[in-house]
């Protein structure tokens, strides 16, 4: 088991690869190596906005905005509180997020077994390939050996940067984002007094699963035992776990080879919860 808090995370600002300032705490990282390496972050929209021409990655994403609103697309508006997933070679955007907003993410691996770039490996190519060219709006442009001028996606640009490979992507699971209004389910009793779940839903043949644990003042969360990466979230709330007092904006992951755990809520606690995909 791993536990960070935002207070205690490594932090970094997302480079010249998209337009605007985003600072992002880095609280949780995987295996780089791993089909479902995974990044969770809470990122805070900075002075002036943030923003991201339409585009789509080869892996998954889900968004958990903690305070202001998130255009995902011109369309699609998510609230504060809102939940969304971003399946891989999905489209998105454009995005326009505005200064203040703040919102947890996480990024893993998806159901086609792509992986994710780490994002040191990702800034190491964003910073490379400013010396071949230049990003502006989220576009990475350069001119060949030839004089031909060539435009291309920032991310993608700094993935294949970064791999020596060109980006693939896998035939689309999904024909949109699926945006979920947690406040639209009910709590379900886990049979633990004081501690309950709100099941989102379960995603792709790899069984990713999005969710939500209350655990009340007072009561005991036991992590029990899993055959998946378990990642929690606490949006709200005071815990102690071995000893250790944490607050809010604290992440944890839970392993199939840990054991079971003791999360004992010092005042009620939001856990919001994702299962990584099976390999």
């Amino acid at each position: 088991m791993r536990i960070s808090d935002v207070a205690g995370a490594e932090g970094g600002a997302v480079g010249s690869m998209r337009t605007g300032k985003l600072d992002q705490k880095f609280l949780l990282q995987g295996d780089d190596d791993s089909p479902n390496n995974y990044l969770l972050n809470v990122g805070l929209t900075g002075s002036g906005g943030w923003g991201t021409p339409r585009h789509r990655h080869n892996f998954d994403q889900i968004r958990y905005v903690l305070k202001g609103k998130y255009p995902a697309s011109p369309h699609k508006i998510m609230g504060e509180g809102s939940v969304a997933y971003f399946p891989e070679s999905v489209h998105y955007g454009p995005q326009d997020r505005p200064e203040g907003l703040e919102m947890m993410v996480i990024q893993f691996g998806g159901a086609s077994g792509s992986g994710f770039l780490s994002t040191p490996r990702r800034e190491a190519a964003n910073e490379a390939l400013k010396a071949k060219g230049e990003f502006k709006d989220g576009i990475f442009t350069w001119v060949d050996e030839n004089g031909q001028k060539h435009n291309k996606d920032g991310a993608t640009a700094c993935y294949e940067e970064a791999t020596g490979k060109k980006l693939v992507l896998a035939p689309a699971r999904y024909d949109d984002v699926v945006m979920m209004e947690p406040e639209a389910y009910e709590w379900v009793a886990t049979g633990t007094p004081g501690v309950s779940t709100k099941l989102l839903g379960i995603f792709t043949e790899r069984n990713t699963k999005i969710g939500f644990i209350k655990v009340d003042a007072g009561a005991t969360f036991n992590t029990g035992s899993r055959d998946q990466i378990d990642v929690l979230f606490m949006s709200k709330g005071n815990i102690t776990v071995d000893g250790k007092t944490y607050g809010d904006k604290t992440a944890i992951e839970l392993l199939p080879s840990d054991g079971p755990v003791d999360i004992k809520a010092n005042e009620e606690s939001l856990f919001f919860t994702v299962t990584l995909p099976k390999f």
